[in-house]
């Protein structure tokens, strides 16, 4: 890993597009990087909840109202940044939610608001900012996703779903831009003590069938598997300041093994089968 020093932000801020930054992991990124002089474009659906950090900190942050479900918005809420800013060095696509259920109890428009939330607003957004960092010749677009993208939990399979299609999404994209000079991290972090599990999750109407799977899943979680959120504030600071970003960056104790474990297992079983798929092909 390569040793990483912060700017002198003062004299050269970035400017940095944060989505979903009125609550949990945006709001949190958002003041860190307001404080060391960094200009934040914050988007939110109720801009009134971004009220607090304008007071803070002026002119350097601009709130933008925005619902990354709605394509156009996407488009204007870039433009809006890039009037007022000049230009925009990393977005981060940060606006999403937790669906809590097993895949027989959701509904089919349960199942599409995930989607249209974690996959298609983030997929609006990527798309929205690549000609003005194309133009600009740099740019790092920063994807929350989840250790929830590598390794699948029970009662979360929709969610799980959402964040395996930004994985696959946002790794050709890097592949697609690496010649444009502009950069993609996606950030899989694994639980932390948010509103996302609370106030900001959708959960099923429950079928009494699955109960011993979520007493399973439920009790399997104690409080060490939370991981505090603002000890990843020097993560995501490093993380911007890089001038050789990871494509992909695990946050928390968690979610290394739970993803090593993962794969591992899926190795054993590739090499178990490894006669039949190269008989398979002909």
């Amino acid at each position: 890993m390569e040793t990483i020093k912060n700017g002198d932000t003062a004299t050269n801020p970035k400017v940095i597009l944060i989505t979903g930054a009125s609550r949990g992991f945006g709001k949190l990124w958002a003041e860190a990087f307001l404080r060391r002089g960094d200009k934040v474009a914050a988007t939110a659906r109720d801009i009134t909840h971004l009220d607090e950090l304008v007071e803070q900190y002026g002119d350097a942050v601009l709130p933008v109202k925005l619902d990354v479900n709605n394509r156009p918005e996407s488009f204007e809420a870039i433009e809006k940044v890039k009037a007022a800013f000049g230009r925009i060095d990393v977005l981060i696509n940060n606006a999403g939610y937790g669906l809590f259920g097993t895949i027989e109890e959701t509904t089919e428009q349960e199942a599409r608001d995930q989607m249209e939330t974690n996959f298609f607003g983030l997929l609006w957004m990527s798309q929205a900012i690549l000609p003005l960092m194309r133009e600009q010749k740099s740019g790092h677009i920063i994807q929350l996703s989840s250790m929830l993208g590598l390794a699948t939990l029970p009662v979360l399979g929709l969610y799980n779903a959402s964040k395996f299609a930004v994985e696959g999404l946002s790794e050709t994209l890097a592949t697609e831009v690496a010649a444009f000079g502009i950069k993609v991290t996606l950030i899989e972090p694994n639980g932390y003590s948010t509103d996302w599990s609370g106030a900001s999750a959708i959960r099923t109407k429950e079928n009494e069938v699955y109960a011993p799977v979520r007493t399973a899943f439920y009790g399997s979680l104690t409080p060490d598997s939370w991981g505090k959120p603002e000890a990843t504030v020097n993560a995501i600071l490093k993380l911007v300041d890089s001038t050789n970003p990871p494509l992909r960056l695990l946050l928390g104790k968690v979610a290394y093994p739970l993803v090593k474990q993962n794969y591992d297992k899926r190795f054993a079983e590739f090499e178990e089968w490894k006669d039949v798929t190269e008989a398979a092909h002909g």
